[in-house]
């Protein structure tokens, strides 16, 4: 039977802005290699796929052109859209997601949806060499490792919008998924500013990345002192993330993002 399959642009309003998603929904199991076949295809940074398991609980996992991931933003926040705009589910009822991470769940608010996420928490570590020779010449102010990716802190906002990191370098960091680089925003309607790249994964840069705030929360919330931030990732394509904690040392965080679907179709495969 063919399948539900769309493309959202994630943290965005508009199309063609924020992080294009795949969404694909499955009426019974398919097995990871399909998955990883339908990811390739769509060629995204990420496709999620779904499959019910009760009125408002859905197995949702993750997939990049290469790799399946344990944990992906942008692709569950196209997910809760797709669920309640095309009337999948309640849009008064919160989501429940079973994955890799453990449960997620979603619930929306005035135009924005709102995710329950791990927190990602930074600590201070000696960057590896290859870290360091990819950045393109800028001097990090702190490096730390969240358990799933490389955070770097650069000098300004200017110096994360100009990086031109070596891909090939980073792809080289087996131990990461990926590198995030931040620094303070220089205007007053952002906290700081962002970029991620993870080539090891098959994604060289990603537009937005949902899960980054998992550890960008934390991390900009014990240097400012506030627990209600707003991120925004500096890619091409840019997109805006809200952020929650309970408090800087919390154990989940809540990220707050807008979403729009520009593609709607069947996937016959």
């Amino acid at each position: 039977m063919p399948a539900p399959i769309y493309q959202v642009d994630a943290f965005s309003t508009t199309p063609f802005a924020g992080n294009p998603a795949g969404v694909c929904m499955l009426e019974g199991r398919r097995n990871a290699d399909w998955m990883q076949e339908v990811a390739a295809e769509m060629n995204v940074s990420e496709t999620a796929f779904l499959r019910p398991q009760g009125e408002t609980t859905y197995r949702l996992r993750w997939f990049t052109p290469t790799d399946e991931v344990a944990l992906c933003g942008h692709a569950t926040l196209a997910s809760a859209h797709v669920l309640w705009t095309d009337e999948y589910a309640s849009p008064e009822a919160p989501l429940h997601f079973e994955t890799a991470s453990g449960p997620l769940t979603a619930r929306r608010n005035a135009g924005w949806i709102w995710m329950d996420f791990p927190a990602d928490p930074v600590a201070p570590t000696d960057p590896p060499i290859p870290l360091l020779n990819a950045l393109d010449g800028a001097m990090p102010d702190e490096v730390g490792w969240s358990g799933r990716d490389y955070l770097v802190r650069l000098q300004s906002s200017e110096t994360v919008r100009a990086l031109q990191p070596d891909l090939s370098a980073l792809e080289s960091l087996d131990d990461a998924r990926g590198v995030i680089v931040t620094a303070p925003a220089a205007t007053n309607d952002v906290d700081f500013v962002s970029r991620f790249f993870a080539p090891r994964v098959g994604v060289p840069e990603d537009p937005v990345t949902g899960s980054a705030h998992c550890a960008l929360g934390p991390y900009w919330a014990a240097e400012t002192g506030r627990t209600a931030l707003t991120g925004h990732q500096v890619s091409k394509r840019g997109g805006t993330v809200r952020v929650r904690l309970d408090s800087p040392d919390a154990e989940r965080v809540t990220l707050g993002g807008q979403a729009v679907t520009v593609v709607e179709g069947h996937l016959d495969a």
